[in-house]
């Protein structure tokens, strides 16, 4: 008799959800996490002033180039947060010749649910078609209609502020009042609709509470105070993480079983049943091996994690890796791509400021092959969008009153233009595993190989001639461009694909469910998951993808299939 009904790899964003959803189902579930367990009163750091924390929460250069090679470079690194993110000293990978992947994660219960920019746009038949359209990649096995019920779900209970802007790429939603744009913002949005007929800004879709519901109450969370703290945890629960909703559902049916420091080293396979079994496991502190069983294992340990766990499963039976006759375990690997942001100073609001600080920001979604595909490039890029006043910086320069009255100053406001592109999929863009190298814990390190291609330079470049053109002609000043520059993979930290859903078995890892051809009673639902990129932040997708796959998972148990 297995241990559990179910074993879910991974408790963030997606790995909550499961739990979640199957617990409420009555299943008996056993979440295992690598990281340690995360205490808010110790581990969030909402509360706490820059000065209450040593070097006004710098890490030290020395620490930073010690410990943290790679995940000092990500925008959210600080004194005050660098436990929430992994120690590359520690959890080393290797990067192909000729190549460099910037792998940003956090091993902890929660994973980056805790430290996510919280945006969530759902994808639209634009994008599900896409791939059957320019021949890249192959078609979705699922449409809008297939998802839809599910992101009206998983909104409803996150928790998503936004409007229903009626925009045929990006689909209306169950949304919580929207945060108001700031007037720098409001310009902007006024200057487009005045210059453009097929763009428009809008207020960015974010999951963080602008007013509470009686069931987010009763998980003990409460509405955003607009602090823009998000990233150090928040003591309010009021932005969507598996701490503050999802785990906290599933713990609540007395069906979650929470295992932290738990690695999950590979997925036990019985090849006469063609099914798994359970997983084998590493404590994190002792290093000492144990085996759980399970009737379904979900795996939702990231798209990079994820595949060098099946890819760690092989055995003389299956000798390229579980779940992988098809070859495309590792495959596929993608990620978002920026490096194209014009910026520019909106005039004629120096005596404007805000009150609080929105925990989103503007969007001007994709315009470009939208409707038609009418671009020499594939696909297209949609613009994050950053409005501001710059700080009173006091150290303005001068002496006496004149010191004293330029300090007193805020800066001018500003807006800045950020392209989002879509990566294409690419099967020689992939992860493997080191037959060389292992980390302390005996687990081959996994090997990352992936190139930004053509397509996503003239993504960039397009974006770039866009993103002028759009704070020219509104007549803004002191416009500057950057350098065109793709960003290197991983950077966006939005890696998926490397299992990707089809519907052909010989050409993908998993159907329609999640559900891996090869092994039934395997099923992914995180990054490794997808398809194709699309443009938009995919967080929101894999939640309803993870809800849309559990409830079918659990239909299959109660009727004795699995």
């Amino acid at each position: 008799m297995a241990d559990f009904d179910v074993i879910v790899v991974g408790s963030g964003m997606s790995g909550g959800w499961v739990a979640k959803e199957m617990c409420e189902r009555g299943m008996k579930t056993l979440v295992l996490e690598r990281g340690k367990d995360i205490d808010p009163a110790e581990d969030y750091s909402d509360m706490l002033d820059p000065w209450d924390k040593k070097f006004l929460d710098r890490v030290s250069p020395d620490e930073a180039a010690r410990d943290y090679a790679r995940q000092k470079d990500v925008y959210v690194f600080f004194e005050s947060t660098k436990h929430l993110w992994v120690k590359d000293s520690d959890h080393p990978y290797e990067t192909a010749e000729g190549t460099d992947y910037e792998w940003y994660r956090g091993y902890h219960v929660g994973g980056r649910s805790l430290l996510w920019a919280r945006m969530s746009y759902r994808f639209s038949d634009h994008d599900f078609n896409a791939n059957k359209v320019d021949g890249v990649g192959v078609d979705w096995p699922i449409r809008y209609a297939d998802l839809k019920p599910w992101y009206d779900k998983v909104e409803k209970f996150a928790g998503v502020s936004g409007n229903n802007d009626d925009l045929g790429q990006l689909p209306n939603g169950v949304f919580l009042p929207p945060f108001e744009l700031d007037c720098a913002a409001k310009e902007l949005q006024a200057k487009i609709a005045e210059n453009f007929d097929d763009r428009q800004l809008i207020a960015g879709r974010v999951a963080n509470l602008s007013r509470t519901t009686p069931e987010q109450e009763a998980l003990g969370r409460g509405p955003c105070q607009a602090r823009y703290h998000c990233f150090r945890g928040c003591s309010y629960g009021a932005y969507f993480s598996s701490n503050s909703a999802t785990l906290p559902a599933a713990r609540q049916t007395g069906n979650l079983t929470l295992k932290p420091d738990s690695i999950v080293h590979s997925v036990i396979y019985d090849p006469k049943a063609k099914r798994a079994t359970g997983v084998r496991v590493i404590d994190r502190l002792t290093k000492e091996m144990r085996i759980y069983t399970a009737k379904v294992v979900f795996l939702n340990a990231s798209a990079i994690n994820t595949a060098a766990i099946l890819l760690q499963s092989a055995n003389e039976d299956i000798p390229n890796g579980l779940a992988n006759s098809s070859d495309q375990v590792g495959r596929n690997l993608m990620d978002h791509v920026a490096g194209a942001r014009a910026s520019a100073i909106v005039d004629g609001l120096d005596d404007r400021y805000v009150y609080g600080r929105y925990p989103g920001q503007g969007y001007i979604p994709r315009y470009r092959n939208y409707p038609d595909y009418d671009q020499d490039y594939k696909r297209g890029f949609a613009f994050q969008v950053y409005t501001g006043r710059g700080s009173w910086t006091g150290n303005r320069l001068g002496v006496g009153e004149q010191f004293k009255a330029d300090n007193r100053k805020p800066g001018p406001w500003t807006v800045t233009l950020d392209a989002y592109a879509e990566v294409l999929p690419n099967p020689n863009n992939r992860i493997t595993l080191s037959t060389t190298q292992k980390d302390k814990w005996g687990i081959p390190l996994p090997v990352m190989d992936a190139r930004m291609g053509p397509n996503e330079w003239a993504l960039l470049r397009a974006a770039s001639k866009d993103a002028e053109d759009i704070l020219t002609k509104g007549g803004f000043s002191n416009i500057s461009m950057s350098e065109v520059q793709p960003t290197k993979p991983g950077n966006r930290i939005h890696e998926m694909g490397t299992a990707r859903m089809g519907r052909d078995p010989k050409t993908s890892v998993l159907n329609k469910w999640n559900q891996a051809w090869d092994v039934e009673n395997i099923f992914i639902t995180d990054g490794a998951a997808m398809t194709s990129s699309a443009i938009q932040n995919p967080s929101i997708t894999y939640m309803a993808l993870s809800a849309r796959a559990a409830h079918h998972a659990a239909d299959l148990i109660e009727q004795g299939v699995l």
